[in-house]
């Protein structure tokens, strides 16, 4: 690994944790809150690519598996993984790996509204579903109940994605206008 793609992994799990300071929205009714983080995980996922941005998430878990708060909920420890937000928490995980592959089922040309729009797929549809899933399993809540309360996600998730795609899209085109 190139030291540029050790500076722009720190850079990013610096992000994630910058975002955690930004305190969180607690839901009454769910006790997984609105974040900011994820904000970052798009970003990571849509700027570094499959390998960094999974390794940016790989290490910010790493720092909340050791002991450090830097969840915007302030917990930390293996015990986070398993509360209420763990299913969010392994989508997260996993945004990187799943939007890159499909990134390259889109290919090269691909335009901005088809990577916006995968990007939503995987940052807001498979991450709300499988918290939703969690949240079915951890919680025992039926699954119908679980998927209606992570519906309270998905408009500020989608506002973050859009952020997420305008700011993405237009470093490729500083990007392209460089070369």
């Amino acid at each position: 690994m190139k030291p540029r793609d050790i500076a722009r992994i720190s850079l990013f799990t610096a992000l994630l944790i910058a975002l955690g300071f930004i305190p969180p929205l607690p839901l009454g009714f769910l006790p997984v809150p609105i974040v900011l983080q994820n904000l970052g995980v798009l970003l990571a996922a849509a700027i570094l690519g499959p390998k960094r941005g999974s390794i940016a998430v790989g290490l910010f878990f790493l720092l909340v598996l050791v002991g450090l708060p830097v969840l915007s909920s302030r917990t930390a420890g293996i015990g986070v993984f398993y509360g209420a937000s763990g299913g969010f928490l392994l989508g997260w995980l996993v945004t990187p790996a799943v939007y890159g592959g499909g990134r390259r089922l889109l290919g090269a040309r691909a335009a901005g509204w088809q990577r916006g729009g995968l990007l939503w797929l995987v940052g807001v549809v498979l991450v709300d579903g499988l918290g939703a899933l969690w949240l079915c399993v951890g919680l025992h809540l039926p699954l119908m109940s679980a998927v209606l309360a992570s519906l309270v996600f998905v408009p500020g998730d989608t506002l973050k994605t859009v952020l997420a795609v305008l700011v993405t899209e237009r470093m490729r085109q500083l990007r392209l206008a460089a070369q």
